[in-house]
């Protein structure tokens, strides 16, 4: 198969408007060689917010099938410590009450977004979260019944960020080894 995989709807007709031929991820036999994308907030672990254009369950699928994820973004998203972005969630319509009173006993202030995803669902963007530990706040957040997903990626984080400045373009890998070869066997 040769073209690329979108994350989005919107994405999926630039790129056919470029001519640029889209694949289904279901007719992707092995794995995604690479995944291009940005972020709303990065730390020196590569974990991210990602969700601000509302399309993260897909970008978090997308993510997960590929071999190698690089993050693209200018240096004033590179943050110490996640959280001053609002945490996005992709929410079931039927489950934004219950989710929202779940994130405020988290400590977030849950805004819901005028906006329905690619997926037919609402988005919560949960502000006032520091986020200390990425992994363990996706985990849990994840686990809350109608959270389709939330926008923070730290089980699956990128492999490489390109940061942009004024200085020009400069290349790093993680500090810490979290994430493997996502290559399928």
């Amino acid at each position: 198969v040769k073209g690329c995989v979108s994350s989005s709807e919107a994405t999926t007709r630039q790129l056919l408007a470029y001519g640029i031929p889209v694949c289904d991820l279901n007719d992707i036999v092995d794995y995604l060689p690479v995944y291009i994308d940005g972020c709303d907030e990065i730390d020196g672990n590569f974990c991210m917010i990602k969700g601000g254009g509302g399309a993260l369950t897909r970008e978090k699928i997308v993510a997960q099938a590929s071999e190698k994820f690089v993050c693209i973004a200018d240096e004033s998203k590179v943050v110490k410590q996640l959280g001053a972005f609002p945490l996005p969630l992709e929410v079931i319509p039927m489950a934004v009450s219950s989710v929202s009173r779940a994130v405020e006993d988290l400590g977030g202030r849950p805004v819901v977004r005028d906006f329905i995803t690619d997926n037919g669902n609402n988005i919560i963007d949960v502000h006032g979260l520091q986020i200390k530990e990425p992994q363990l706040l996706e985990n849990a957040i994840n686990k809350i019944p109608g959270v389709v997903t939330c926008g923070i990626f730290a089980n699956r984080g990128a492999d490489v960020l390109l940061v942009a400045s004024e200085a020009g373009i400069k290349v790093t890998k993680p500090k810490k080894s979290f994430f493997s070869s996502r290559k399928a066997k």
